[in-house]
């Protein structure tokens, strides 16, 4: 008996796994990389936990298909922020099930907890990710099994219900307690969670899709640095730190070129249509945010082109063109 079960990397997502891996089940862990799952890069942390838990991880890159056909139509509308999250758990099912055939499994689990989150597990949200999903009885949620309608693993004897959890709500003293108890460590994914539920990179999404079409690869644009909206319409992108730096350095995007600096300053880009005066205001800003002098001229490369330009005498000047701080 095999069951697939979505897999974070967070605490609910383990004990899940570890739930049903205790009763005999063989269980493999999938991570679907929708590319809002943070800014970090979390195979790591993935695999340090299945290798705790036992368990094979596989992650399923759906990053295309969730921009065109969830993000920006979702049925069930969104969160507080850009989050479409009933229609998003619902697409991760359907990708799941999809694969039961090929991996050999009999079912689908998931971590999720019986009111635990606002909007995407709420009662009636739970019935509403089984439907759109039409994952039917094939989804079992181990940690909140006995609050809700036994589903075929119990029905069919595949799974004991009575080891099963009855959690609702947010209080997660008894996954703590099991985790304890198993010496689970680090547990907590470092992603932070999804960026669609984040009010400024969701401030930063509606800004972009005003003035272009979200494509992937912008995704990693718009996970790092501060962010500019230029008079012309160009976007500059101004590294904030060092990791920044490193993730922006290493982006690949026609969209945009890099500004390089004559000192040590922050790693930027601007669009590669840029008219000539956002490139120069872009390279201005750019060289704001090194230890410049305003009374000292610097040339910066944009592309193949050399740009004199002075820094502002202060950041205030520059963060006028923030759209997102």
């Amino acid at each position: 008996m095999r069951a697939i079960s979505l897999f974070s990397g967070g605490l609910d997502s383990c004990i899940a796994i570890k739930l049903i891996r205790d009763q005999g089940i063989d269980v493999i862990a999938m991570h679907i990389d929708t590319g809002f799952g943070g800014t970090k890069d979390n195979r790591l942390h993935l695999q340090n936990m299945c290798d705790q838990l036992g368990v094979e991880l596989k992650i399923v890159d759906i990053k295309e298909q969730f921009v065109e056909e969830i993000l920006f139509n979702p049925q069930y509308g969104y969160g507080k922020n850009f989050n479409p999250c009933i229609d998003c758990h619902a697409n991760m099912f359907r990708v799941a099930k999809a694969m039961m055939r090929e991996w050999e499994a009999s079912f689908l689990i998931s971590g999720e907890v019986l009111g635990q989150r606002p909007m995407s597990q709420r009662g009636d949200a739970l019935k509403q990710v089984v439907a759109l999903s039409q994952t039917d009885e094939l989804l079992l949620r181990p940690l909140s099994a006995k609050m809700l309608p036994p589903t075929l693993p119990e029905k069919e004897g595949w799974v004991d219900r009575e080891k099963l959890l009855g959690i609702s709500g947010r209080n997660r003293e008894v996954q703590m307690k099991i985790a304890n108890e198993m010496g689970l460590k680090d547990y907590e994914s470092p992603g932070g969670g999804c960026l669609l539920t984040d009010a400024n990179f969701s401030h930063k999404l509606r800004e972009f899709i005003a003035h272009d079409r979200l494509s992937i690869d912008d995704i990693r644009v718009l996970k790092n640095g501060r962010h500019f909206r230029l008079p012309d319409g160009a976007k500059l992108i101004v590294g904030r730190h060092q990791e920044d730096n490193e993730a922006l350095e290493a982006i690949i995007n026609p969209k945009y070129i890099p500004l390089t600096l004559p000192i040590n300053g922050p790693y930027s880009l601007i669009g590669a249509n840029a008219s000539q005066q956002d490139k120069e205001l872009g390279c201005k800003i750019a060289i704001t945010y090194t230890k410049s002098n305003p009374n000292d001229a610097y040339e910066v490369t944009v592309g193949n082109e050399k740009i004199v330009v002075s820094p502002f005498a202060t950041k205030a000047n520059a963060q006028a063109y923030f759209f997102n701080a």
